[in-house]
């Protein structure tokens, strides 16, 4: 048997990195306003320090984001593009939570995003060389909850009162009422009984 990494070594890869482009990928703003949110975005938001969560929203609004009301955004919470957010009202996000929509996400009434958790709007399709982006929607229910440290991929939509517990990662759409462990998520049980 050859030895895995002598049989690496003799290996061409197709991966062409250099061959990457942006085209047909809208950023949903113009540079300026990016830019003005990332200087926002690193004082208010990634900061440590506790601001109230009313300047947060009120300066998501600003750049775009639609914002109901009685959300509870905590300390170092990374929101990619404001502009294609919308968060439904009574919402908690936990510290750390990192939304990286690079395309619309939404997340419904009484949803709560526990710490550290990881939506992630963006992918690339490893089955071109030039690895061009795959980027989707990600939709959180109401009542939906995803536990600390998750990764919800993109394309996922978590069901109405959905559990995803601790440390689970999400990468297909699930379905209402559930409680979901795992890598990959699977359904252990409902929520509420029937």
């Amino acid at each position: 048997m050859t030895d895995i990494n002598e049989q690496s070594a003799n290996m061409q890869s197709r991966v062409r990195l250099g061959d990457f482009n942006t085209a047909g990928f809208n950023r949903g703003a113009g540079k300026l306003k990016e830019i003005s949110w990332y200087l926002i975005k690193m004082v208010f938001f990634l900061s440590a320090f506790p601001f109230p969560s009313s300047i947060k929203t009120t300066l998501l609004k600003l750049f775009g984001a639609k914002i109901g009301s009685g959300v509870n955004i905590k300390p170092r919470v990374n929101i990619h593009f404001p502009w294609k957010l919308e968060i439904g009202n009574d919402v908690w996000i936990g510290e750390e939570v990192f939304i990286l929509n690079f395309e619309k996400t939404v997340i419904g009434n009484n949803a709560c995003i526990s710490q550290r958790a990881f939506l992630c709007g963006g992918n690339h399709d490893f089955k071109q060389p030039s690895m061009p982006y795959r980027n989707g929607p990600i939709t959180l229910m109401d009542g939906a909850w995803v536990g600390a440290s998750c990764f919800v991929g993109p394309g996922v939509t978590i069901g109405t009162d959905s559990v995803i517990t601790a440390g689970s990662i999400v990468t297909g759409s699930i379905e209402a009422n559930g409680i979901y462990r795992g890598n990959p998520a699977v359904f252990i049980k409902n929520r509420w009984a029937a």
